[in-house]
């Protein structure tokens, strides 16, 4: 049985993801993981489950309960702005519970997402674990500045998709860690900041998940420890 998990499907990208995997005929489940799970709607490869990114114990509970092997698990989700806060144009706007915040869910929840479910990866064949990342958490890509948190923690992420990689091949050669740019997407995350975006350069949520899909099924296990832009392109460190 070939399963995979989404780890925020309650988000726009994550739900699209969860859509076209259990629509495809390459899974027999699809597990979707979310603060808020729909019921479980019938007998169809979609399997709705909780998860809160944001509490170690509840990823740890989950990677227990789904167990393994596991062909796919994506990691779909991201925090830009909540509330008041808004991304930080100027060193003066930093605050330090915010920055903690942004670095709990974009870095520090997937490298436990990383801890706990990339042992259960499938060992004896290509088997791809993937976090959303973005383009803006380049350091040598950065020139126009601002946006300190979301930019630190998505390096952050980036670097420990990087470290963890080296430390799978060791053990699961045929396996693939990834981080993904999925570009600007009409969801709540990037929908205050596209009015500069042009409008072949903004996708829908199908549009995006059909993208990184084919993204991640042109990958091999030379293409691990990087990250990839939903048209194939590298992102540079």
């Amino acid at each position: 049985m070939r399963r995979a998990v989404v780890i925020g499907s309650g988000g726009g990208i994550g739900a699209a993801l969860a859509r076209r995997l259990a629509a495809s005929a390459g899974f027999d489940m699809v597990h979707a993981l979310s603060r808020h799970p729909p019921p479980n709607e019938g007998p169809g490869p979609l399997r709705p489950g909780y998860i809160d990114i944001g509490a170690p114990d509840s990823i740890a509970a989950a990677a227990a309960a789904i167990g393994g092997p596991l062909e796919l698990v994506l990691i779909a989700t991201g925090l830009l702005h909540e509330g008041e806060h808004r991304p930080e144009r100027a060193l003066k706007a930093l605050d330090a519970a915010w920055l903690a915040g942004q670095f709990q869910i974009n870095a520090i929840g997937p490298a436990l997402v990383l801890r706990h479910f990339a042992p259960l990866l499938a060992g004896d064949r290509r088997a791809i674990i993937a976090a959303l990342s973005a383009r803006v958490g380049s350091i040598s890509d950065n020139r126009l500045g601002g946006w300190y948190g979301y930019r630190a923690s998505k390096a952050a992420l980036n670097m420990i998709v990087r470290t963890a990689a080296i430390e799978l091949a060791r053990v699961r050669p045929a396996a693939i860690c990834v981080g993904l740019h999925p570009g600007t997407v009409d969801t709540g995350l990037s929908r205050p900041f596209r009015s500069g975006v042009p409008a072949a350069r903004r996708f829908t949520p199908e549009a995006a998940a059909d993208r990184l899909l084919r993204v991640l099924d042109g990958l091999d296990a030379r293409a691990t420890g990087r990250c990839f832009a939903w048209d194939g392109s590298e992102v540079p460190p």
